[in-house]
């Protein structure tokens, strides 16, 4: 949306070096970025049609709330959720900020604003035999034994270690074989250190022995069927393969597995605290999720075990 005609050349250009700042050092991702500039395009565009062309940065902080709110109204009128509104007016705010801390502007009207309420969706993972099964299921179809060895080793991975797919992918080929506790590049550049289980650390041995294409230091070590780097929807797919053969439901994801990890981490009297530290979750509050989602599946125990007259 920052192609929009309206949009004034200091409103692209204060766009564009707030997007460089939070990217050189705040550390932000390319799909991060690429995020914020999206939402805070939508808003330029929308203040554009709505006060009419060359807002600049100043009108822009000093905005009003009920131009926010129509923005929203804008917004949800267009079938957009509450959840993805309320990431909007999060990049808006923060836009506004760096604004008026460089200008001296008043930007509190927009920084006032609240987002709309959303229900956060509990995460939907699988249950303890589901997951072991998925893990011995991903392999089944593959054309190539080195394949199936490959999508075994990374959903070990998700499952046993609680990773992100884009961090088990992120893996070179330098970091084979695994310690013991491996270092994770997570979201936004973040470190952490997490255990690798004696069966993670043999799946990706496994893979790597049979692996017929060489795997550089420098390189990823997963590796698609022509040699470059694999991508996550082939996992996908060899999910949704497996999920279909074992009656799962579509839930049943890759990110799926990092959320069984951490519920199941949760029932057996795992520390919310270390395992916010295992997830790199920033927010305490976003572990804290999943104290929720082991209530509910206790409530769903206990009401077959207890089942009402």
């Amino acid at each position: 949306m920052t192609d929009h005609p309206g949009i004034s050349p200091a409103a692209r250009a204060a766009l564009a070096d707030w997007l460089a700042q939070i990217k050189a050092l705040d550390g932000a991702s390319a799909a991060t970025v690429s995020a914020y500039a999206a939402d805070v395009g939508r808003w330029l565009a929308f203040m554009a049609d709505h006060h009419g062309a060359g807002q600049g940065p100043e009108a822009l902080v000093a905005c009003s709330k009920s131009d926010l709110r129509a923005f929203m109204a804008h917004e949800q009128g267009r079938g957009i959720g509450a959840r993805s509104i309320a990431r909007r007016l999060s990049a808006v705010k923060s836009f506004t900020r760096w604004i008026a801390d460089r200008s001296g502007a008043d930007g509190a009207a927009i920084l006032a604003t609240r987002a709309p309420r959303h229900r956060r969706k509990l995460p939907r993972p699988l249950a303890e035999p589901a997951a072991r099964a998925m893990l011995d299921e991903v392999a089944a179809d593959a054309r190539e034994d080195w394949i199936g060895a490959r999508d075994a080793a990374v959903v070990t991975l998700l499952y046993g270690c609680g990773l992100r797919i884009s961090e088990a992918l992120g893996l070179k080929g330098r970091d084979h074989p695994l310690p013991e506790v491996a270092r994770i590049l997570g979201k936004g550049g973040k470190e952490r250190l997490v255990p690798v289980l004696p069966a993670a650390r043999a799946a990706v041995a496994r893979y790597v022995a049979l692996c017929p294409c060489p795997i550089a230091a420098d390189g990823p070590l997963f590796l698609g069927a022509r040699g470059g780097a694999l991508s996550p929807r082939l996992v996908q797919l060899a999910m949704e393969r497996a999920r279909a053969r074992l009656g799962l439901p579509a839930t049943a994801t890759p990110h799926a597995l990092r959320h069984s990890f951490a519920t199941h981490l949760l029932s057996a009297g795992g520390d919310l605290r270390a395992i916010q530290e295992l997830l790199g979750h920033a927010s305490l509050s976003t572990t804290q999720t999943y104290t929720a989602v082991d209530a509910a599946r206790l409530a769903e125990v206990y009401a077959r075990a207890h089942p009402r007259a």
